[in-house]
């Protein structure tokens, strides 16, 4: 697939407003257990662990093996390489749980939940933590896949999107390219019971599909006809 054109003003305003709809903004609160979703931003993994640092949970759990954009990267499973950030900024073993399987968001929070139960660890209340711009699908993806909990909040990194990219995330592009195609996922996903409907705002829409139209495809499903 070609690569994207050299960006453009309107490119990275159209990034900017699919960046803010994807991040969801929410408050943390105590919970029973901080679940830490493998990605290849090993800030996601800083931020969970200084939540548990913070006292707002009593357990830790990373969850991911090696998915799209680790594998062949990462010489371990994203969470056991998460977990060793954790451990060196000074997260007590004992608090940590690994879920080392899990080659994307539905099995992060299917395989999380049955480690948790196969610990007979009672959960009522998660805060779940991921990239910025996957708060939203995985809000998504948990009301769909594990409705019985009563509180859920959705956080990240603390970094908004220029500083987001970076050598370990990929350049501003690369960057937008991921974003078009969890966007689709969340158009797509909710149909097949992956996920909760989100609604998408006409502005939000039409940023995305000028990003399409400008080539930031190679993260795309490819929908049948």
């Amino acid at each position: 697939m070609a690569a994207a054109p050299e960006l453009d003003q309107a490119q990275l305003s159209a990034a900017k407003v699919v960046w803010n709809y994807m991040k969801v903004n929410q408050s943390t609160v105590k919970s029973d257990v901080i679940i830490v979703l493998g990605s290849h931003d090993t800030r996601v993994a800083e931020r969970g662990a200084q939540l548990c640092l913070d006292g707002l949970a009593d357990w830790l759990l990373f969850s991911g093996g090696l998915g799209n954009l680790t594998e062949g990267v990462f010489e371990k499973p994203e969470a056991e390489l998460f977990a060793d950030i954790a451990l060196r900024m000074g997260v007590a073993e004992n608090k940590i749980l690994i879920e080392n399987k899990s080659t994307n968001t539905g099995e992060n929070v299917r395989f999380s939940q049955e480690l948790l139960a196969r610990r007979s660890i009672e959960v009522n209340s998660i805060i779940a933590v991921q990239k910025p711009y996957m708060e939203r699908r995985t809000l998504a993806t948990f009301e769909a896949q594990w409705p019985e909990i009563k509180a859920l909040s959705v956080t990240s990194p603390l970094v908004e999107f220029e500083e987001y990219c970076s050598s370990e995330t990929g350049d501003m592009a690369h960057v937008m390219a991921i974003m078009v195609g969890d966007l689709q996922r969340i158009k797509l996903y909710p149909s097949l019971g992956y996920q909760s409907e989100q609604i998408v705002p006409e502005e939000v829409d039409t940023a995305w599909k000028l990003l399409v139209q400008a080539g930031f495809t190679r993260y795309m499903i490819r929908e049948k006809a």
